[in-house]
């Protein structure tokens, strides 16, 4: 009977370390490829593919779903290899799984060039524009913005790169071509992630500073860093409202869609406003999340606005 009790709680023990384990894994997988990041950028993928598509082929959209994460999850995982050793500095970084032990360089390698084969695969199958496209985002962010980070805060402005190309992304997947339309999808979420990334830079300002990277554009945060924020807002607010002219080819904004994205636009400009008179990590953080519900929401005004006009 004690024997049984014992084989039973050895069991029990086995089965819980197992559990624990995959839960790890399965959480480690996701901050490698950070799962919540790259699920916002197939987002705006999605809503550019519903902008450009005349009509929808749910094979495109998935083959884009799937290829948009896995380029963005090589990128992430890239990165993370290179700035491994300045990752463990930093208190938001540092339990990551490479600088925390929980994953080798050797695994993370290989989960980064397998979703690079994936995603490009995937992405051509679509068109080669496409994929050549995703090819391009993830050299420029691993290749030329992750080691400009500790060089020089214009790195910023590489970032935003590869980081407007998403929106785009989902249009060329439509349409196999690259026009005045994408290229005003891309401008609007390049002018977006500098008071975005800014605002990240500003309230995360001291955690960066120990792993050397420069994300600010005049060093630090101050009024100068503000000015700036406010003027890519603006920038930002008039990009958005464009299509309303009639100047984008296929890309079209109702009156109605563009005074919803202008009235976005004023609410993060107000956030942007008040970290110029506040300058504080309180000010920054909300203009942060401003930011975010920006972007998410213009992209759905615009892909209703289109199916409802």
């Amino acid at each position: 009977m004690q024997s049984l009790l014992k084989d039973q709680k050895s069991y029990s023990l086995s089965y819980t370390k197992s559990s624990v384990s995959t839960v790890s894994v399965i959480t480690d997988f996701k901050e490698i490829t950070k799962m919540g990041l790259s699920l916002s950028v197939v987002f705006s993928s999605i809503a550019g593919y519903f902008l450009g598509a005349e009509t929808i082929s749910f094979t495109t959209l998935a083959l884009l779903a799937f290829g948009g994460y896995f380029m963005v999850g090589a990128s992430n995982a890239y990165n993370q290899i290179i700035e491994r050793d300045l990752d463990a500095l930093m208190e938001r970084t540092k339990n990551r799984p490479i600088p925390a032990g929980r994953m080798s360089v050797n695994t993370a390698f290989i989960i980064a060039t397998t979703f690079t084969i994936l995603g490009l695969v995937t992405l051509y199958i679509i068109n080669p524009k496409t994929a050549m496209y995703g090819a391009i985002s993830i050299f420029l962010y691993t290749s030329v913005y992750t080691p400009l980070k500790t060089k020089t805060s214009l790195s910023v402005f590489v970032g935003a790169l590869p980081g407007a190309i998403p929106f785009m992304l989902g249009w060329v997947a439509a349409r196999n071509s690259f026009g005045i339309e994408a290229g005003t999808l891309f401008a609007i979420q390049f002018f977006w992630q500098f008071p975005h990334f800014w605002s990240i830079g500003w309230f995360l300002h001291e955690d960066y500073k120990k792993g050397g990277f420069h994300m600010l554009p005049t060093g630090k945060p101050d009024k100068g860093t503000a000015v700036q924020i406010i003027m890519y807002s603006v920038w930002t607010i008039i990009v958005s409202i464009i299509p309303v002219f009639g100047y984008t080819g296929d890309l079209k904004l109702s009156i109605v869609g563009a005074i919803l994205v202008f009235i976005l636009g004023l609410v993060m400009l107000v956030y942007a406003v008040r970290l110029f008179k506040e300058r504080s990590i309180k000010a920054a953080k909300q203009l942060m999340l401003s930011s975010v519900f920006y972007i998410t929401l213009l992209q759905i005004i615009y892909v209703a606005d289109k199916f409802l006009r």
